[in-house]
């Protein structure tokens, strides 16, 4: 048998399940994936309370963005530690102002990260493309096995991509230059709550029900 085919296999699986984390990281503490160049741990360090406050973030802030605007823009509200990050289009700054102020509303928000483009609503094609960007993103940074990629949420917009989630600076680092160097990236954002690699494995040793932090990979 093939190792090294066996584990890129393994890894682009494991691409497509990332896809799934959100909605299952509720139920999910940890999965280890891979051969040879060692297990791929993705632990959510986030608590399963974050967890589910940011998706009653998201669903609120969507949900009155909508109703304000009767659903005739285009607006992404992605929520990750409590920072949310605003994407899409909005035809004036005057609406881009009010889908700040109406997401900044919502309970329990931390900080709004406002990239509203001033523009008409993007095409089908276009949002495709995008998502197809994504999921590129994230089987490469699978395959770097650089970091822990459950802690790196990616957002594509226009080409744009932005990276959020709650990381050490290399780990930052590491996933903005795969990120920049993936085919049809046109810029990349940072959006990420920095940590030092102390606080991350002890939010990972919680994540995984234990009291005793996680040794550094």
């Amino acid at each position: 048998m093939n190792t090294s085919a066996t584990t890129r296999s393994a890894r682009h699986w494991c691409a497509a399940l990332l896809l799934l984390l959100p909605l299952l990281a509720g139920c999910i503490g940890a999965v280890a994936v891979g051969a040879g160049a060692g297990a791929l741990v993705m632990v959510d360090r986030r608590s399963s309370e974050t967890i589910v406050t940011d998706e009653g973030i998201e669903l609120r802030a969507e949900t009155r963005i909508n109703e304000k605007f009767e659903f005739k823009i285009h607006i992404n509200v992605t929520s990750f530690n409590r920072m949310v990050l605003l994407t899409g289009e909005v035809p004036t700054e005057a609406a881009k102002t009010e889908a700040e102020k109406i997401a900044r509303s919502v309970p329990n928000v931390k900080s709004i990260t406002n990239e509203l483009a001033i523009a008409g609503n993007s095409s089908f094609g276009g949002r495709s493309n995008d998502s197809y960007i994504t999921s590129k993103v994230k089987a490469r940074f699978i395959d770097a096995n650089k970091f822990n990629v459950s802690s790196v949420k990616v957002v594509t917009e226009a080409g744009v991509v932005f990276l959020m989630g709650v990381v050490t600076q290399a780990e930052a680092d590491a996933a903005v230059e795969i990120a920049r160097t993936t085919a049809g990236v046109q810029k990349v954002v940072r959006v990420f709550e920095i940590v030092t690699p102390e606080q991350a494995r002890s939010m990972e040793a919680s994540a995984n029900g234990s009291s005793t932090p996680a040794k550094a990979p």
